[in-house]
């Protein structure tokens, strides 16, 4: 890397690094609120900036798998101990100690974690309160919408250090940012600010730093008040669909449709209005 390139890589601010320490804590915290409805998934190594060691990634894994199966938890949201960093991506320290067969054995753990986040069935969303560079802008855009602090700012500086961003983001930007910003971000490295992202419509919304886990609590009871057959079945249908000619696309929403037009809760739901009352969905139950 040239001296400008170390420059730039030193300028994103990761912190200082963390002095030797044994981690007491488990580096993923899991909440449950609202009577297990609403699962809260936190990055929890706030010191490292949420950095992402294999441990971390083998624990969220287990995390997520385990929502997966919980029938209770109709809303997940994802976010970062601290208020500085959701995640600067993987463990860099970490990998300093690593040969080549035991780094791409953590790839490979690390491929899994992304895909399972990306596969849950469940809604999930990011509440990014600070830095999400690397794998943490890539776990951000595995998740089905992003929320961030005012003080949030995402980046893909993998190129800085000679490697192509392998988490996802060459294929997950282009569809959230207009093409050309998107190979920006990953060609340049350069960090962009929420506000950027949220004219451009990768982030959904943007809130003071104090007021984002009380929004990302306020978006996830409304969906977890839900129906959460028809939440689960129309994001099924939007991920099948997405990149299909039109008419699959419509035929894969029309199925989820119907299974939902014959579902009780689509009795519960029009009963309620009906009767001037807030329904009672049962837990979806496939």
């Amino acid at each position: 890397m040239s001296s400008s390139g170390t420059d730039r890589w030193r300028s994103l601010d990761f912190g200082p690094p963390p002095a030797d320490l044994v981690e007491t804590e488990a580096p993923v915290l899991l909440d449950f609120l609202d009577g297990g409805q609403v699962a809260v998934v936190t990055l929890n190594r706030p010191h490292a900036d949420n950095a992402i060691t294999t441990e971390m990634g083998a624990q969220l894994t287990e995390i997520v798998e385990t929502i997966a199966v919980r029938t209770a938890v109709r809303v997940v949201i994802l976010t970062g101990a601290g208020d500085r960093a959701f995640s600067v991506g993987s463990d860099l320290r970490q990998r300093k100690s690593m040969d080549k067969e035991d780094w791409l054995r953590q790839r490979q753990a690390f491929d899994r974690t992304l895909y399972t986040v990306r596969q849950l069935r469940k809604p999930i969303f990011a509440a990014v309160n600070g830095i999400a560079y690397g794998g943490g802008c890539e776990l951000a855009q595995s998740t089905d919408f992003i929320i961030a602090s005012e003080t949030a700012t995402f980046g893909q500086p993998e190129a800085m250090l000679g490697l192509a961003a392998g988490g996802g983001s060459p294929a997950l930007l282009p569809r959230l940012l207009p093409r050309g910003k998107a190979l920006q971000m990953l060609m340049t490295g350069d960090p962009v600010p929420a506000q950027e992202l949220h004219r451009l419509g990768m982030v959904n919304e943007i809130h003071p730093p104090g007021d984002l886990m009380p929004a990302a609590r306020r978006i996830a009871d409304k969906i977890a008040s839900n129906s959460p057959t028809a939440v689960q079945s129309v994001k099924r249908a939007v991920h099948l669909g997405e990149g299909q000619p039109i008419e699959q696309a419509i035929a894969i929403m029309m199925d989820a449709h119907w299974r939902s037009a014959v579902h009780p809760d689509r009795v519960e739901g029009i009963g309620a209005f009906n009767d001037s009352r807030e329904p009672t969905f049962d837990d979806a139950d496939f």
